[in-house]
Protein backbone atom coordinates (compact mmCIF):
# COMPACT_ATOMS: atom_id res chain seq x y z
CA UNK A 1 0.00 0.00 0.00
CA UNK A 2 1.04 3.53 -0.86
CA UNK A 3 0.53 6.57 0.50
CA UNK A 4 -1.38 8.17 -2.48
CA UNK A 5 -3.65 4.98 -2.41
CA UNK A 6 -4.73 6.02 1.22
CA UNK A 7 -5.41 9.49 0.70
CA UNK A 8 -7.40 8.54 -2.94
CA UNK A 9 -10.03 6.97 -0.73
CA UNK A 10 -12.36 9.85 0.21
CA UNK A 11 -11.47 12.69 2.11
CA UNK A 12 -9.85 11.88 5.60
CA UNK A 13 -10.78 14.84 7.52
CA UNK A 14 -14.34 16.08 6.62
CA UNK A 15 -15.00 20.10 7.13
CA UNK A 16 -17.12 20.79 10.29
CA UNK A 17 -20.45 21.93 9.74
CA UNK A 18 -21.09 25.38 10.40
CA UNK A 19 -24.24 25.95 12.18
CA UNK A 20 -25.70 29.71 12.26
CA UNK A 21 -24.24 31.03 9.05
CA UNK A 22 -27.11 32.23 7.31
CA UNK A 23 -30.54 30.34 5.25
CA UNK A 24 -27.94 29.06 2.67
CA UNK A 25 -26.39 26.65 4.84
CA UNK A 26 -29.27 24.77 5.26
CA UNK A 27 -28.22 24.98 9.20
CA UNK A 28 -29.16 28.95 9.48
CA UNK A 29 -31.57 30.75 11.40
CA UNK A 30 -32.37 28.53 14.33
CA UNK A 31 -29.36 26.72 14.04
CA UNK A 32 -30.49 23.08 14.19
CA UNK A 33 -32.05 23.45 17.81
CA UNK A 34 -35.69 24.11 16.38
CA UNK A 35 -38.39 26.98 17.80
CA UNK A 36 -38.42 27.91 21.47
CA UNK A 37 -38.34 25.42 24.52
CA UNK A 38 -35.87 24.65 26.83
CA UNK A 39 -32.77 22.92 24.23
CA UNK A 40 -33.28 26.12 22.31
CA UNK A 41 -31.61 28.55 24.68
CA UNK A 42 -28.23 28.92 25.51
CA UNK A 43 -26.95 27.27 28.43
CA UNK A 44 -29.79 24.91 28.03
CA UNK A 45 -28.56 21.83 30.26
CA UNK A 46 -30.27 21.43 33.50
CA UNK A 47 -28.02 20.69 36.48
CA UNK A 48 -27.63 16.89 37.14
CA UNK A 49 -30.62 15.15 39.10
CA UNK A 50 -33.05 17.49 37.78
CA UNK A 51 -35.77 15.90 36.60
CA UNK A 52 -38.13 17.98 35.40
CA UNK A 53 -39.95 19.52 37.93
CA UNK A 54 -40.63 15.92 39.23
CA UNK A 55 -39.27 15.44 43.03
CA UNK A 56 -35.57 14.10 41.74
CA UNK A 57 -34.80 10.45 43.13
CA UNK A 58 -32.01 11.80 45.37
CA UNK A 59 -34.49 13.28 47.30
CA UNK A 60 -37.23 11.04 47.40
CA UNK A 61 -34.41 7.64 48.41
CA UNK A 62 -34.63 7.94 52.27
CA UNK A 63 -31.23 8.51 53.95
CA UNK A 64 -29.70 5.57 55.61
CA UNK A 65 -26.54 4.26 57.52
CA UNK A 66 -23.84 5.44 59.79
CA UNK A 67 -21.29 7.24 58.69
CA UNK A 68 -17.47 8.08 60.44
CA UNK A 69 -17.29 11.61 58.40
CA UNK A 70 -17.92 13.74 61.93
CA UNK A 71 -15.08 11.60 63.74
CA UNK A 72 -12.35 11.91 61.34
CA UNK A 73 -9.09 13.15 62.54
CA UNK A 74 -7.74 16.18 60.57
CA UNK A 75 -3.57 15.89 60.31
CA UNK A 76 -1.53 18.97 59.61
CA UNK A 77 0.90 16.85 57.31
CA UNK A 78 4.96 17.91 57.40
CA UNK A 79 8.25 15.60 55.64
CA UNK A 80 10.90 15.17 57.35
CA UNK A 81 12.88 17.35 55.07
CA UNK A 82 10.88 20.58 56.02
CA UNK A 83 12.45 19.92 59.02
CA UNK A 84 16.19 21.30 58.38
CA UNK A 85 14.93 24.75 58.95
CA UNK A 86 15.18 24.58 62.43
CA UNK A 87 18.55 25.11 64.83
CA UNK A 88 19.88 21.83 66.61
CA UNK A 89 18.87 20.50 69.46
CA UNK A 90 15.43 22.00 68.99
CA UNK A 91 12.03 20.77 69.81
CA UNK A 92 9.58 20.77 67.02
CA UNK A 93 5.91 20.74 67.54
CA UNK A 94 2.45 22.01 65.83
CA UNK A 95 3.11 25.12 67.04
CA UNK A 96 6.68 25.74 66.27
CA UNK A 97 5.93 24.08 62.45
CA UNK A 98 2.98 26.80 62.37
CA UNK A 99 5.23 29.73 63.35
CA UNK A 100 7.96 28.77 60.94
CA UNK A 101 5.23 28.84 58.09
CA UNK A 102 6.23 25.41 57.13
CA UNK A 103 3.06 23.70 56.67
CA UNK A 104 -0.87 25.31 56.59
CA UNK A 105 -3.19 24.59 59.73
CA UNK A 106 -5.24 21.37 58.16
CA UNK A 107 -6.11 19.96 61.68
CA UNK A 108 -5.05 20.16 64.95
CA UNK A 109 -3.11 17.08 65.02
CA UNK A 110 0.38 17.02 63.48
CA UNK A 111 1.86 14.12 61.24
CA UNK A 112 5.41 13.48 60.08
CA UNK A 113 6.37 11.89 57.03
CA UNK A 114 9.36 10.80 55.12
CA UNK A 115 10.27 12.51 52.24
CA UNK A 116 13.11 14.37 52.08
CA UNK A 117 16.27 13.80 54.23
CA UNK A 118 17.38 15.05 57.74
CA UNK A 119 20.29 16.87 58.90
CA UNK A 120 19.57 18.10 62.19
CA UNK A 121 19.42 16.79 65.49
CA UNK A 122 15.83 17.53 66.54
CA UNK A 123 13.26 16.23 69.15
CA UNK A 124 10.07 16.07 67.19
CA UNK A 125 6.76 15.49 69.71
CA UNK A 126 4.07 14.79 67.34
CA UNK A 127 0.86 12.53 67.12
CA UNK A 128 1.55 10.30 64.30
CA UNK A 129 4.99 9.06 62.62
CA UNK A 130 5.40 7.32 59.15
CA UNK A 131 8.02 4.44 59.80
CA UNK A 132 10.40 5.94 57.20
CA UNK A 133 10.05 9.09 58.87
CA UNK A 134 11.01 7.65 62.70
CA UNK A 135 13.92 6.10 60.95
CA UNK A 136 15.27 9.29 59.67
CA UNK A 137 15.10 11.11 62.90
CA UNK A 138 16.91 8.46 65.05
CA UNK A 139 19.45 7.99 62.19
CA UNK A 140 19.99 11.92 62.58
CA UNK A 141 20.37 11.66 66.06
CA UNK A 142 17.03 12.91 67.12
CA UNK A 143 14.57 11.79 69.11
CA UNK A 144 10.91 11.02 68.35
CA UNK A 145 7.52 12.18 70.90
CA UNK A 146 4.83 10.52 70.55
CA UNK A 147 1.78 12.70 71.84
CA UNK A 148 -1.25 10.19 72.84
Amino acid sequence: MQVHDVTAKGVPNRNRKRIGRGLGSGDGKTAGRGHKGQRSRSGDKPRPGFEGGQMPLYRKVPRRGFTNARFKKHFTLINVGELNDFEDGAVVDLEAVLANHLSRKTGDLLKVLGQGELERKLTIRAHKFSASAQAKIEAAGGTVEAIA
